[in-house]
């Protein structure tokens, strides 16, 4: 029998635009089995990468953000013990295929691959990384750009929390948000009792 796949949200907070000369902060991720159902959560702290720096950019932002900050930087593990703590909980699913989910994944997987790859030489994922705005511009039929949150459905946010940039939230939150883009795809009701409070 083909295993079935499970959806990984991840949501990761960074001190830069790209892996390697910048590093992750913080990396929260979510389990999702279809058609609502909340499997399980991870969340770490990184330290920074030995080599890499801070961008002066990101860093004004982050000033903006203090208590986001505070979430993402407290108590931090070294990055490769991390990694592959993370590897080890997507692996615990072995029954399941797992798919990267992310809004937007050219940011997450981007990071989060770069850091099992070169720290634990493996990603439990490959290369499946399903983007939540791109999946958003099938189900909507708009255009890419065009399928940003204010243009979504309402609906499909009933009951999230506030994206809040605490990792391991967001990655819930955006989670739910697959989940209910894909029951208005395949024709649910969003209102009905077997979807609850997302």
């Amino acid at each position: 029998m083909k295993k079935k796949e499970i959806y990984i949200s991840v949501d990761i907070e960074a001190d830069g635009p790209i892996p390697g000369r910048y590093s992750m902060l913080s990396l929260g991720a979510a389990a999702f089995t279809l058609p609502k159902n909340l499997v399980d959560t991870f969340t770490v702290n990184l330290k920074p990468l030995p080599e890499a720096k801070q961008d002066s950019a990101t860093m004004e932002w982050w000033k903006r953000q203090p208590e986001a900050w505070k979430a993402a930087t407290a108590d931090p593990k070294e990055a490769s013990e991390a990694s592959q703590a993370f590897i080890a909980w997507v692996n615990v699913f072995q029954e399941y295929k797992p798919v990267f989910v992310a809004y937007p994944s050219g940011f997450d997987f981007t990071f989060v691959y770069w850091y099992l790859m070169d720290l634990c030489k493996e990603s439990p994922f490959s290369f499946s990384a399903l983007d939540i705005k791109s999946y958003a511009m099938a189900v909507l039929k708009r255009p890419y750009r065009e399928c940003t949150k204010k243009n979504m459905p309402k609906v499909w946010f009933e009951g999230i929390p506030k994206h809040d940039h605490v990792a391991i939230n967001d990655a819930i939150g955006q989670g739910y948000l697959f989940c209910n883009m894909h029951a208005d795809n395949m024709g649910y009701r969003l209102s009905d009792s077997m979807w609850g409070n997302a």
